[in-house]
């Protein structure tokens, strides 16, 4: 019993061990953040503490380490698209947004995690597998974005670029329908505790492999009259940076 006994010790402790070296290994390279800040008005489950983005095959792993849980808070709904909260996690990257099916030069491209209880945009899936495709808007889910400035949305802000009446850009085959410039190609979030990450295939990982990112993340909101700018970023609520100067290199 007691050889039972040490055994049994001897691997609780080296299982323990390999958690936290694993855990640790996760939080290696990429872009370090400064922790949380107890004077600051950033909820602790937005606050960046790592953001990296590394490949595996022709796979690209976006990773995000947040002070709390990852995904813990939501908007409240409202009932109303017009002015509804958006919540997200977002990558902003250097690559051009025609890597992913979007004209090209049109704003930056980023990969986002979001949720928002108030309006469906991934009309090809079915988030929370209860049969239906267009009430899951609540459960986090991916874009790919096109980021711009819009004075609009208030001085030096950002929105998700708009396609005007009648224009018929170059668009991926999953967007969603949405006069805007957002992808809804189908790649689920992970979250495991205080991290959360998003696996996304590229045919040429070669070319992927090259460019600069950041870690940020957002509130933003439909504009009250469903109308240009339809999606304004109307809060930053932190930047793994610091300055959104894109220094992460992937496998870094």
């Amino acid at each position: 019993m007691k050889n039972f006994t040490l055994a049994s010790c001897i691997l609780s402790t080296s299982i323990a061990l390999s958690a936290q070296v694993a855990a640790h290994s996760e939080h290696t390279g990429g872009i370090k953040a400064p922790k949380f800040d107890s004077g600051s008005t950033t909820h602790p489950s937005f606050d960046i503490i790592h953001s990296k983005i590394s490949t595996q095959g022709n796979i690209a792993t976006f990773h995000l380490a947040i002070t709390a849980e990852a995904g813990s808070s939501k908007p409240k709904a409202t009932g109303k698209l017009a002015g509804s909260s958006v919540y997200s996690y977002v990558w902003p990257t250097n690559l051009d947004p025609s890597t992913v099916g979007f004209e090209e030069k049109t704003g930056i491209l980023a990969l986002a995690v979001t949720a928002h209880p108030d309006f469906d945009d991934t009309p090809l899936y079915d988030e929370n597998n209860d049969g239906e495709l267009s009430n899951d808007g609540n459960e986090w889910h991916s874009h790919w974005i096109v980021l711009a400035p819009n004075e609009q949305c208030g001085p030096g802000a950002l929105a998700v670029v708009d396609i005007p009446k009648g224009a018929q850009p170059k668009l991926p085959k999953t967007w969603p329908g949405l006069p805007i410039l957002l992808d809804s190609p189908g790649w689920n979030p992970t979250f495991h505790g205080n991290h959360l990450e998003v696996k996304v295939p590229f045919a040429d990982i070669n070319s992927f492999e090259n460019i600069t990112y950041d870690g940020v993340t957002a509130a933003l909101r439909v504009n009250q009259s469903v109308h240009a700018p339809l999606l304004c970023v109307t809060d930053v609520l932190d930047i793994a940076s610091g300055d959104l100067s894109l220094p992460g290199k992937v496998n870094q």
